[in-house]
């Protein structure tokens, strides 16, 4: 990728700072790391020993209050991670859609990208293929049997 590559991406936001990758690398690694049963045994273990030891349980709240708000974020930060990229499976996967509906002969291509309408719009076109489709078994059925009594062999 040449430097002009480099910049508009940088320009147009696709480019993300240092900083920013490793704030996103390191919630994922302590969310990951948190998520683990064997850490979530070692906070329940540190608070009994907490209160065993009689030590002051302000600071164990407050410590365990900041913990629970920056897990939280993480897992949001996770959750917005995993819904782009499913975002951006599913628009993949509609343009492979997209690409076998305008390259099958008799396929209807005005159905080519409908994902974007309203979804009133969706259902209804839906239920025209669906129409269509029932129209189309009852021509095929009915062409069988005539073609059945024909032959090709010349007369």
């Amino acid at each position: 990728m040449g430097k002009n590559a480099q910049t508009v991406h940088a320009s147009n936001g696709n480019e993300k700072s240092w900083l920013y990758r490793l704030g996103c690398n390191a919630s994922a690694w302590f969310s990951d790391l948190s998520a683990h049963p064997y850490a979530q045994m070692a906070v329940l273990l540190i608070c009994i020993a907490w209160f065993a030891l009689g030590l002051a349980t302000d600071l164990l709240t407050a410590a365990l209050s900041i913990l629970a708000i920056s897990l939280s974020q993480m897992v949001l930060n996770r959750q917005n991670e995993r819904e782009a990229e499913a975002r951006r499976r599913d628009i993949a996967m509609h343009v492979k859609l997209d690409e076998l509906i305008v390259s099958v002969r008799h396929a209807h291509n005005e159905l080519a990208g409908i994902e974007d309408l309203p979804q009133e719009v969706i259902e209804e076109l839906r239920e025209q293929t669906l129409e269509n489709a029932a129209g189309d078994e009852g021509a095929t059925e009915m062409q069988r049997p005539a073609q059945k009594g024909r032959t090709d062999s010349p007369a």
